[in-house]
């Protein structure tokens, strides 16, 4: 589950306020090198740029589109596009992953071209107290049953090796759990359902959606959530609805930095309509990791806080 809806739902529950954390997502490799070195966008100016018991029931899923024809993106773009998607949630103990730990993995291999589930699995893994057992309804001790997650984590590692891509919803806070505990430090790239694609308008979804406000935008039916595998499966039933996946993967793979937007108060309702967030990560400032493309399109300048100079650019 992404830290913005744990918060939610701690918050809901009355559980006392949690932080949320947010570790910014590097920027992604498997696209060809594009242009990135101005600092700051313009509306008037668009730059060129560019989450042991273990599951294994099928999802029904509709029937796969036939191979889109996208036109208007280049070949070269297209034939770097990842095919390999491993869809993943995690369910933990807590937000910080310096007092808490994850206590379940579910994981969908997915395969894009076919829109088709190719194998999915979560299992859980033993932990000795589950201060959020309010919101994920896991009891500590039932983490603890005699159960083989050892080997859960090395099928999980085997879909680890089988994918091009791994994705998630919120991924900045589910990557942080990797590399600690039992489970695997992982050096492939990432894609977040809620930071990095921009959904279709007409899907009326706001600029950070939860997974279910996704997944009811898509007509997927919404029947638990805060666990591991049926988040991963809301998305992978997202994806095999989504006639242009291959155009929404292609834009959620550009490079992207952490810009700031350059409005008054006045125009706060701007910035944050428009994704950004106030105070997170940068105190005093509306902040949202973007590509050139994105921050071009929109009604107000931003400057690269990744970029030592802040000199705008001339329309």
């Amino acid at each position: 589950m992404g830290a913005g809806e744990y918060k939610q739902s701690i918050d809901e529950l009355g559980v006392g306020e949690a932080k949320q954390h947010l570790f910014g997502a590097g920027q992604l490799d498997l696209l060809p090198d594009l242009n990135a070195e101005e600092a700051v966008v313009t509306p008037s100016k668009a730059v060129s740029t560019s989450k042991a018991v273990s599951n294994s029931e099928a999802v029904s899923l509709p029937q796969p589109h036939a191979p889109v024809a996208l036109p208007s993106l280049h070949r070269e773009a297209l034939s770097s596009l990842p095919e390999m998607l491993l869809i993943i949630d995690t369910e933990t103990t807590g937000l910080d992953p310096k007092r808490g730990q994850c206590l379940e993995v579910g994981a969908i291999l997915f395969h894009a071209p076919q829109r088709a589930v190719l194998a999915q699995h979560s299992f859980l893994l033993p932990v000795e107290t589950n201060a959020a057992e309010s919101i994920n309804r896991i009891p500590a001790e039932v983490t603890r049953l005699d159960q083989p997650w050892r080997q859960g984590l090395d099928y999980f590692q085997a879909l680890l090796d089988a994918a091009d891509l791994l994705v998630a919803h919120n991924a900045g806070f589910d990557r942080q759990w990797f590399g600690k505990d039992q489970l695997p430090a992982v050096s492939k790239p990432w894609l977040c359902t809620m930071e990095d694609i921009a959904w279709p308008v007409d899907r009326q979804l706001r600029s950070r959606p939860s997974v279910r406000d996704l997944a009811l935008a898509y007509g997927v039916p919404v029947w638990a959530a805060h666990r591991a595998l049926t988040d991963c499966i809301y998305l992978a039933e997202v994806f095999a609805r989504c006639k242009d996946l291959e155009t929404l993967l292609l834009h959620g793979l550009e490079p992207r930095r952490l810009m700031r937007a350059q409005v008054s108060y006045a125009q706060r309702h701007l910035a944050k309509e428009a994704g950004f967030r106030w105070n997170d990560p940068i105190q005093g400032a509306w902040t949202r990791r973007l590509s050139n493309r994105e921050a071009a399109k929109l009604e107000f300048q931003v400057v690269s806080i990744d970029q030592q100079e802040e000199q705008p650019l001339s329309a």
